[in-house]
């Protein structure tokens, strides 16, 4: 028998135990409640029947504590509810996160020297000029923020030879050859004229590094405060967001019961400060295995059982497109 059960029997019959009675069959009732025993048997079977079936639908541990404290009681028991709810597969795929997104902002190094690091993009798709050009190549210095915006065709290399320059269009521009991957050496020193002109670009650079620095810790603490620090270790298990097309279904599912996020995955290495590499199965080999934490949802405990990804198309960007299972009628 129960200990704490049977602790309960014995203060009943000297009169301690107020709000405790037991009945002719020997159960023992706290007021209208029946009291559980410490089984963990039976415990499960309660909290299964109360969030696992077709009648319950997986409610959250406030509901559901409620709807159970109408008929049971035991030592604990609202614990247990939450546990239970915490570390529900189902949930945890299909419920939506009430948090502030995961992963603080992390700034880039801030660079030493004007034209040191550059970022770089192409706008294209425009209607093309009559010298032939339809795009722009758009250069931008990461520490003075100046840009050069530079029309180019899409079959444009600036490092090609040319005949009529013998040399590079770039070495004509810049006077120096360019930097590839294969050939990533100095090419050449900087002229510079007098003291004072070095004088004043070092107190130029300082001065801009500073205001970067100010900026950076300024836009990092506003964007940290909507945010959350989450971290893994390598070997947790987690799941994976995935965002629907949406039509009419998701996953041959409708409304809530439709998974947010698939998985399990495993975590086998860390990444920077806010990004993790998964192992992936092979049907998903065509996407890329490093994500961002926001992306993630750690796993409280590894079921049993795993949904399959069976009949999931999951694309390349973490999309799926929902398909009608079945149309009634046209309008």
């Amino acid at each position: 028998m129960d200990e704490k059960i049977r602790e309960i029997r014995e203060r009943i019959k000297l009169g301690k135990a107020p709000h405790f009675r037991e009945d002719e069959q020997g159960t023992v009732w706290y007021k209208n409640r029946i009291c559980v025993p410490d089984v963990d048997s039976i415990k499960k079977l309660i909290l299964s029947e109360a969030h696992d079936t077709a009648y319950s639908i997986h409610p959250g541990s406030t509901k559901m504590y409620h709807d159970l404290k109408e008929r049971f009681w035991w030592y604990g028991m609202k614990r247990a509810v939450a546990e239970y709810v915490a570390v529900c597969d189902t949930c945890q795929r299909v419920k939506a996160e009430n948090q502030r997104p995961a992963g603080l902002l992390q700034p880039l190094k801030i660079p030493e020297w004007k034209w040191e690091e550059i970022s770089m993009d192409f706008i294209v798709g425009l209607p093309r000029t009559q010298k032939g050009y339809n795009s722009i190549w758009v250069v931008v210095d990461r520490l003075t923020k100046v840009a050069h915006f530079i029309p180019v065709n899409t079959t444009y290399s600036g490092a090609s030879y040319q005949a009529s320059l013998k040399k590079s269009p770039f070495e004509a521009l810049y006077g120096r050859r360019w930097r590839t991957p294969l050939f990533w050496n100095q090419t050449g020193e900087k002229q510079v004229f007098g003291p004072d002109l070095i004088r004043d670009a070092e107190q130029q650079i300082k001065m801009v590094c500073e205001n970067l620095r100010v900026a950076q810790s300024r836009q990092k603490s506003y964007a940290d405060v909507r945010r959350r620090d989450l971290t893994f270790k390598v070997d947790d298990f987690v799941y994976l967001k995935v965002s629907p097309m949406r039509d009419i279904r998701r996953f041959n599912m409708k409304g809530k019961m439709a998974p947010r996020y698939i998985g399990l995955f495993n975590i086998v290495e860390r990444k920077g400060e806010v990004a993790y590499k998964l192992e992936l199965p092979s049907n998903l080999s065509g996407i890329h295995n490093v994500f961002h934490v926001s992306q993630l949802k750690k796993c409280l405990r590894v079921p049993e059982e795993q949904a399959p990804l069976k009949g999931r198309d999951v694309q390349e960007d973490l999309t799926y497109t929902e398909h009608p299972v079945k149309i009634h009628e046209f309008i």
